[in-house]
Parts: structure tokens; sequence; C-alpha cells
């Protein structure tokens, strides 16, 4: 990745977590975190990656509901960040999250054996 995308990518990440808690008014959408945005080095699309609270179920809600809305999404990103063309945006599930929380598990279970 270029330093222009990492620059890119920081700053959708920021704009984001204001958009998707503040502005999108889907009852789908619950308390989602974006973890990280992965921006291609033309700037043409970006991948969003989130956590969110809640079951499997709840979870690919949410999901549904953010690619719904992901063109208002893209509009909001295009009129706060000046760029030429703003990025086709999709959404992915961080699972870092869950398996750093795995890993860690497992490490602690390892630990009270002894």
């Amino acid at each position: 990745m270029s330093l222009r995308s990492n620059r890119v990518a920081e700053q959708m990440k920021k704009e984001l977590g204001e958009i998707i808690g503040r502005k999108i008014k889907d009852p789908r959408v619950g308390f989602v975190t974006v973890t990280d945005v992965a921006v291609t080095g033309d700037l043409q699309q970006a991948t969003i990656y989130i956590s969110s609270l809640g079951n499997d179920r709840e979870r690919a809600e949410t999901l549904k509901a953010l690619e719904k809305a992901s063109g208002f999404v893209r509009s909001e990103i295009g009129s706060r960040i000046r760029l030429r063309r703003t990025p086709e945006l999709s959404f992915e599930f961080d699972s870092s999250i869950e398996y750093g929380n795995k890993i860690d598990a497992l490490i602690r279970g390892l630990h009270e054996e002894k």
C-alpha cells in the first residue's frame, strides 16, 4: 500500500466511525466499530473491516444493513474527504479480534493446567 492510500485509509477510518455511529438510522446496525480500512493503491476500492456485538445472525444482519447503506456512506465519505473519485466500499467482519481472543484463551488454559 502506498503512503497516499494509507493516509486515505486512516482518514476514511476516522470518518466512517462517525458516519456509521451517527448517520445510519437502520435498526439492524447495532454497536459497530471500524477496526481497519484497506484501500487499493489506485484508490478505487476500499474494504472496511468492522467488529460488532451480537450473535452470528445479528452480525449478518448488521453486515447486510451496512452493504445496503454503502451508497449513502460512500456519498458521505465523498463530501468529507477531497478525492477525485470516492472508492467503492465493501464491508467485512474483522476476525482478528476473535482469533486473538481464542489464542488468549488457549494460552490461559495452558497456564491453568500447570
